[in-house]
């Protein structure tokens, strides 16, 4: 199963694919660890991604295909992946479709988890008292839900024009919006 995980930012996507992975026995594909551990291994495409990192710049598109692709290409793969963190705009969901159409592994499906934005303010409010992390102010969460509504968000469509999305509401305790994502997937048939 190969899944492409949406939702806005503190929406716990996170946390849905490490329950989801241990479930289906698949990876979690998380595109910040992904860069983080090109850097970490300096292989010459993680010196790329450095050196790009080190200008304070964003990692092009094509050089992100690149390092997914790779990871796509390794054994643990072969079952499906849980994809989180790309694609971020309709481009990147595009060029997506074609590398996993040209490497065999076509996309099953987007799960978008919706969450109500003031729920994503209290929730990430409450993660930034309990982890302590800087990007956590309310600030920095409402420019992140403003850049996902207009670039993130249409991506959900892109996949909804082709029957590839599956919605479910991402509030409440967390088995239960695990249970909901579960059963959306059965109502859909997507339990392989």
């Amino acid at each position: 199963m190969r899944i492409v995980l949406l939702g806005p930012p503190g929406g716990g996507k996170g946390t849905q694919a490490a329950i989801l992975k241990q479930q289906w026995d698949i990876p979690h594909v998380s595109t910040g660890e992904l860069l983080r551990a090109a850097c970490r291994e300096q292989t010459p495409l993680g010196q790329k991604v450095q050196a790009v990192m080190d200008a304070g710049e964003l990692v092009s598109d094509d050089l992100m295909l690149d390092l997914l692709e790779q990871r796509f290409a390794a054994s643990d793969v072969d079952k499906g992946f849980i994809l989180d963190g790309y694609p971020r705009n309709l481009a990147q969901a595009d060029a997506l479709d074609k590398l996993l159409r040209r490497i065999d592994q076509p996309l099953d499906l987007a799960l978008l988890i919706e969450v109500d934005q003031q729920h994503i303010l209290d929730r990430i409010e409450q993660r930034a008292r309990e982890e302590g992390r800087s990007d956590d102010t309310a600030e920095v969460v409402r420019n992140r839900l403003q850049v996902y509504l207009e670039h993130t968000a249409p991506v959900a469509e892109y996949y909804a024009a082709d029957g590839r999305l599956i919605r479910v509401l991402g509030e409440g305790e967390i088995d239960a919006i695990t249970q909901r994502i579960l059963a959306a997937m059965q109502a859909a048939d997507c339990m392989h």
